[in-house]
């Protein structure tokens, strides 16, 4: 049988990690795995729950606040041996039998899997799926916004066609809450870039891997509830995560492109402020800053 090493990052996760750990057998149903954990020096009880609620799993305790991606490398590391990875957000809440139907499509060009994932108290799936960025895909967005936008494939990194949910689904990237990778994957794409410390990890990740041939897909029987993060409502973290979005996207492309890409996305955070939006307001103002995509960021 497959060993499946289940990977979590936490950082003052003691509320979530009941619920996960309640889940996780169902979940894991059919599979041999082995949880690792990379605590990001939680300074709450989440390191205590761990060693009550799931005495057997590994736990890796970084020292420091480290960020996601650096969690998961610490997490692998000390993973030992295995066949395939689940990359997990404490906050998941994996339905029966999720994670063998991730794996089960892992294979003829797919190293990265992703199941439908359902906010908490919502019938209605998350959409997950996105595109790469580009500057016609960010002016849109700011225009008409990422719903209307998202009609249109040419104009929002936003997937919205039902339709894409109801099949396997091929994507550029996706939300990273719960994540399926073939150890192939893994060997050929090596670790994750530690330089975003939290948002776009997952997105340079899976267009690392599809540049070198493993396609990222969602798999619509495996189901998992998110609980959800505060990035929408954050001024920090909402920053955090526009910052690093066009740090991304300047890695990928040159100066021109890059100056055109931030005035899009500007123009988006701007409008929404204008709108009473404080996250937008804060992240308009980061953006303006000379120099701010040279700032390493930090907890």
């Amino acid at each position: 049988m497959s060993t499946v090493a289940v990977i979590v990052v936490t950082w003052n996760s003691a509320g979530v990690l009941p619920g996960f750990l309640a889940a996780l057998p169902d979940g894991m149903a059919g599979l041999d795995h082995r949880l690792v954990v990379a605590d990001n020096d939680s300074a709450d009880d989440t390191v205590e729950v761990l060693r009550t609620l799931a005495p057997n799993a590994t736990v890796v305790e970084t020292g420091r606040n480290a960020g996601y991606a650096a969690g998961i490398n610490a997490a692998l590391a000390a993973a030992g041996e295995y066949d395939a990875v689940l990359i997990c957000n404490p906050d998941i809440r994996m339905r029966q039998g999720c994670a063998k139907r991730l794996l089960d499509s892992l294979g003829h060009g797919v190293g990265i899997a992703v199941p439908l994932l359902y906010e908490e108290g919502h019938d209605t799936p998350h959409r997950s799926l996105r595109r790469e960025s580009s500057v016609l895909r960010a002016l849109g967005e700011a225009v008409i916004g990422n719903t209307r936008a998202g009609r249109f494939p040419a104009l929002s990194e936003l997937v919205t066609d039902p339709a894409a949910y109801r099949r396997p689904t091929r994507a550029d990237w996706a939300t990273g809450a719960l994540m399926a990778l073939s150890k192939e994957c893994l060997d050929a794409c090596g670790r994750w870039d530690e330089s975003f410390f939290l948002y776009s990890e997952e997105t340079e990740y899976c267009l690392r891997a599809r540049d070198l041939g493993y396609a990222t897909q969602l798999e619509p029987t495996a189901e998992a509830v998110h609980l959800g993060g505060d990035s929408q409502v954050s001024p920090r973290l909402w920053t955090l995560l526009t910052l690093n979005r066009v740090r991304l996207y300047r890695r990928r492309h040159g100066p021109l492109a890059t100056a055109a890409f931030r005035a899009a996305v500007l123009l988006r955070e701007t409008s929404r402020a204008a709108l009473g939006r404080p996250a937008s307001r804060a992240a308009a103002a980061a953006l303006a800053r000379p120099g701010s995509l040279d700032v390493t960021p930090g907890p």
